[in-house]
């Protein structure tokens, strides 16, 4: 029931076709920065230890892989308050009416092309902050 790309006019606007491309290529790269450090072991204090080496690069990766995941998340929270209000009359629940009041307080509906970057990181912002999962408890 959703126009392609998530605009009211497909084919004319793109939408949040580069939007949802950005958030598949985060997903695909914490894919591959989720590979676990064992599988590149180097041994180290004579073969003794192998593990040792690994942890600060792993909580690197887990840094740059949480930034991924808030932006995925900020996009998709885009995206469903773009479809809610594509939807229109349909309501939504409370509390996902609460997270959309949130997220519209960042970004207006699209209803033409625009650069999406400024509001995605002002929603990426309220997910690190908690202010989207305290709307939902």
């Amino acid at each position: 029931m959703l126009p392609a790309f998530l605009t009211p006019e497909p084919g004319l606007n793109s939408g949040f076709m580069i939007a949802q491309v950005t958030a598949a290529a985060l997903t695909s790269e914490n894919k591959a920065l989720a590979v676990p450090h064992s599988v590149d072991s180097i041994s180290t204090s004579g073969n003794q230890e192998d593990y040792v080496s690994m942890g600060m690069s792993g909580a690197r990766r887990l840094e740059r892989m949480l930034v991924n995941l808030r932006n995925t998340v900020a996009i998709e929270l885009l995206c469903a308050c773009q479809g809610i209000d594509l939807l229109a009359p349909l309501q939504t629940g409370a509390l996902a009416r609460k997270a959309y009041e949130a997220v519209r307080t960042k970004s207006p509906k699209v209803t033409q092309d625009r650069p999406l970057a400024a509001e995605i990181e002002a929603v990426s912002t309220l997910v690190a902050e908690g202010a989207i999962s305290s709307l939902l408890r």
